[in-house]
């Protein structure tokens, strides 16, 4: 079962709006507006090692990308 967090969460736990602007090479104000909406998949893919790192594994690369992540990160196998 994967951890259900909000994107507001997501962001706090990544070290908040300026670190996940840094992680992303976006504008803090891009990552304020997902806050309110979906952070992209594009943008995820950067933020997932981090954040199945930070969540202690409770939310995985696996369980973001359940279709895909065998092709984004093919070591996971």
């Amino acid at each position: 079962m994967t951890l259900q967090l909000t994107t507001d969460q997501i962001i706090n736990l990544l070290g908040g709006t300026s670190k996940v602007a840094k992680m992303c090479n976006v504008a803090p104000a891009a990552v304020a507006q997902w806050k309110d909406s979906t952070i992209p998949s594009g943008r995820m893919i950067y933020l997932a090692a981090t954040l199945e790192e930070k969540s202690h594994g409770l939310i995985t690369r696996k369980d973001l990308f359940p279709r895909g992540w065998q092709i984004i990160w093919p070591e996971l196998k």
